[in-house]
Formats: structure tokens, C-alpha cells, sequence
């Protein structure tokens, strides 16, 4: 399996997360959902993503922008007022449900409003995606390239068509977009991607990377890795630490607790399950692994991956 596609299959947008706004001028949008991520698609018109503390990205037709949670952030026509509520123009956005508030009425013929925009918010709570996702600035303004362009128009195409299936038509189709814009991003020049992203096209560091990732439960050695390579283990210990900042049985073990991490979510799987799943024969050498790498224990981390979030507890119902 792709490295790529691995990290980003449990990345899956929700109809709840869903919103389509028609915004006339003055006009922001304050989105305080928490969202891990939220993607931003002007479908006509122009507006200003401002993040919590940072500079203000210019985003148009043709552009996609993704902004990186949970810090609050606002979409719109003035960036001069920051993140401020602005009087007569203000909807405040969370989980896809729009309230609106003065002169940015819903009420507004969409033909008179200069801006469209569709949203989508991801809360990404799987472990394998964040390894990814955390290389993200705060923000980012991605121009639309050769395959995502098509997948805009289409999407448009498919608003408020009214068949069956609609919602997760538009979820899978903004599924898409995201990772064609996350994928664009990475490959800019001005991206940071994390070292083991640039080492999977390295000819050394790259077969050693896919083969952890397409077999963690294997006990690879660093010679066994070098032999995948074609290099000796001393040439393979030096390039995959220049590429990545780690030694590869190093990074196996990061990786193969990012892997039980998600793992320990699912009540089904004893630890000792878990501990197999990624390599090792029983769960007290697993133990000491994980809690040497994550700083806590499986079974604390399992209970507290199991508690109930604070904010949605206390969430009205309904």
C-alpha cells in the first residue's frame, strides 16, 4: 500500500460537517467547531481565511485552503478585522450548522451575493493520519492542479440536486478533494513535509520505509532492510538518519506505536492482540515499548481514548 494513501484512509468528511454559505457583503464567517481540519472551497467569489494569531491568506475560485484546528478562524471579506465578530455581518459556524445574524441573512438571493463557499470540518482522531497532518501550517492556500480542477466543477454540479445519496456523494467528492489538495500542498516547494515523506522517493531510504510500512509486524533488522536496498547496513543507517532524523529500527518502533495506538480504540482487541498485530510475541515487551515511546501505558491510554469528550458531553442535545 501506498504510504500516502495509507495515512490518509481514515480521513472521512461527515454530512454534519457539511455547509454551503451564500455571503453577501459585509460578511465573516467565525468557525468554532474545533475541527482537526477544515477545507474551504470558494465556489464563486473571493474571501480571506485569518487563523487565530496569523497572517491572512487570500483565497479564490480555483483555490482551496485547509485550515488546521482547533483554534477558531474566520472567512471573510475584510481581513482588516482579524478574528473579530463583525457587527451586522457575522454567522458563527460549528458542525456545519450556519446561525445567521444581520446583514449576512440567508434570505439574500444567492445571485446578489458576491461569494460562495463550501466547507467541510474533519475531526481526525485516528493516530496514523496526524503523523501527516501535524507537518500542516496553520493554514494553507493551495492553487487547484490538473486533477482536482475537474473534481470542483463536479462537485458543484452535484449541490442541490435532490436525488438519493446525495450527502455522501458530496462527502466522498470532498474526501477527494481534500487529499488531491493535501497531496498538491506536499509537493509545493514551500511545504515542510516530514522527513520520511522526501525518503520514500529516495532510492536507499525509500524501499526500507515500504517495506516497514507494508509488513510492521516483521522483525526487520536493519541488515534484512539494507538487503531490500541493495546497500550495506552501514550506507542504509546513514542515509535513512539523514533523511528522516531517525535509525530505521528506530522509526519501526514509532511507527508500530502509532499503529497499536489506533488499535487500542477498538474494545475487541486485548492488548496481548494488539502487541502481536505490530511484532511483538507478548504484551509485556510491548508494554514497555509503548509506554517508553508515548509516555503512558496501554491500558491508560485505552481509557482515556474511551472517555467521553468534555465539549460534546456537555453539548445540548438535539
Amino acid at each position: 500500500m501506498d504510504v500516502f494513501d495509507e495515512l490518509l484512509r481514515g480521513v472521512r468528511g461527515r454530512g454534519a460537517v457539511f455547509g454551503r454559505s451564500v455571503l453577501c457583503a459585509p460578511w465573516s464567517l467565525r468557525f468554532t467547531d474545533g475541527a482537526y481540519l477544515t477545507l474551504c472551497l470558494p465556489l464563486r467569489g473571493a474571501g480571506w481565511i485569518v487563523p487565530e494569531g496569523g497572517e491572512p491568506l487570500r483565497v479564490e475560485v480555483g483555490e482551496a485552503a485547509i485550515v488546521r484546528g482547533p483554534a477558531p478562524f474566520v472567512f471573510t471579506d475584510d481581513p482588516s478585522e482579524g478574528t473579530a465578530a463583525r457587527a451586522g455581518g457575522v454567522r458563527e459556524v460549528r458542525w456545519g450548522q450556519v446561525r445567521d445574524s444581520g446583514a449576512a441573512s440567508g434570505s439574500v438571493p444567492e445571485f446578489d451575493c458576491a461569494t460562495v463557499l463550501l466547507a467541510a470540518a474533519y475531526d481526525v482522531q485516528e493516530q496514523l493520519p496526524q503523523r501527516l497532518l501535524r507537518a500542516l501550517p496553520p493554514a494553507v492556500v493551495v492553487p487547484d492542479e490538473e486533477d482536482c480542477a475537474p473534481l470542483r466543477d463536479y462537485l458543484e454540479a452535484q449541490l442541490g440536486r435532490g436525488r438519493p445519496g446525495d450527502q455522501i456523494v458530496l462527502d466522498r467528492l470532498l474526501d477527494w478533494m481534500l487529499v488531491c489538495t493535501l497531496r498538491d500542498w506536499f509537493d509545493r516547494p514551500e511545504a515542510n513535509p516530514p522527513g520520511w515523506y522526501g525518503a520514500l522517493g529516495d532510492e536507499v531510504a525509500g524501499p526500507a520505509l515500504r517495506a516497514m510500512h507494508d509488513d510492521p509486524a516483521h522483525p526487520w533488522t536493519t541488515a534484512e532492510l539494507a538487503s531490500r536496498a541493495g546497500v550495506s547496513r552501514t550506507t542504509l543507517a546513514k542515509r535513512f538518519t539523514e533523511l528522516v532524523g531517525d535509525g530505521p529500527v528506530a522509526y519501526l518502533t514509532e511507527w508500530r506505536m502509532t499503529l497499536a495506538a489506533d488499535l487500542l480504540t477498538r474494545p475487541e482487541l486485548t492488548v496481548a492482540a494488539v502487541a502481536r498485530r505490530v511484532g511483538y510475541a507478548d504484551a509485556f515487551g510491548f508494554s514497555a515499548a509503548f509506554k517508553r515511546v508515548r509516555g503512558e501505558s496501554p491500558s491508560a491510554f485505552r481509557r482515556a481514548a474511551a472517555a467521553p469528550d468534555p465539549v460534546e458531553a456537555a453539548a445540548p442535545a438535539g
